[in-house]
């Protein structure tokens, strides 16, 4: 009689370790590298685990190109001219050096006076007041790609240069930050600005 009853629970145990394992099996399926899991208990000490997915780290583009956010944090689309947004990230970070027209250290003149040889193939002249005359005097609301913008710290003498973008940007070699990207809308540069030209040769299309 004992040994039928042991025999008994030894079938029991074996059932109840087979069902645990398999419901352990199923709780595993998936890989470790895929995700994590975790488990909840009831008050008898049975656990139930439920398989966590691990999350996917957003993709972000390194270069700028169309329909991309390069390191300077504008996304380029076939509207806009793809060479000038090259050519400005070649220089993105430059510090400001007064007088400098290096990748060591440049100013906002001969910053804008590079961009625009190497982009348009025009020879703007050296200095930020001197660069008014080389272009036609626009409207701020007249503003588009290329165009230049003007700054002046006492409304009067020009004292800063850069180039329009898109969406009230613009690039420029900032004495605090170096060659980088603001807009006209911020209060520091919305207070000093002062006009903006266009030059004959600069259009909106391009090869």
């Amino acid at each position: 009689m004992k040994r039928n009853a042991n025999l008994l629970i030894c079938t029991l145990l074996s059932v109840v370790l087979m069902f645990s394992c398999q419901a352990m099996k199923n709780a595993f399926t998936a890989d470790a590298d895929e995700g994590d899991f975790s488990f909840e208990e009831n008050l008898e000490g049975h656990k139930t685990y439920r398989h966590v997915p691990a999350k996917k780290p957003k993709q972000t583009a390194s270069t700028t190109g169309s329909g991309q956010r390069g390191k300077m944090g504008v996304t380029v689309t076939a509207k806009d001219n793809a060479k000038l947004y090259k050519e400005i990230e070649k220089w993105y970070g430059t510090p400001y050096k007064y007088g400098g027209c290096s990748m060591s250290g440049i100013d906002c003149s001969c910053f804008v006076k590079n961009i625009y040889q190497s982009v348009y193939g025009i020879n703007l002249s050296r200095g930020a007041a001197y660069i008014l005359n080389d272009v036609s005097v626009i409207s701020r609301g007249q503003l588009r790609e290329g165009d230049v913008v003007f700054f002046a710290n006492n409304k009067k003498s020009i004292s800063h240069v850069g180039i329009y973008l898109k969406d009230d940007m613009f690039a420029h070699a900032s004495s605090s930050k170096g060659v980088t990207i603001s807009r006209l809308s911020e209060k520091y540069w919305d207070s000093r600005y002062f006009s903006a030209g266009r030059h004959a040769k600069v259009t909106t299309k391009w090869k």
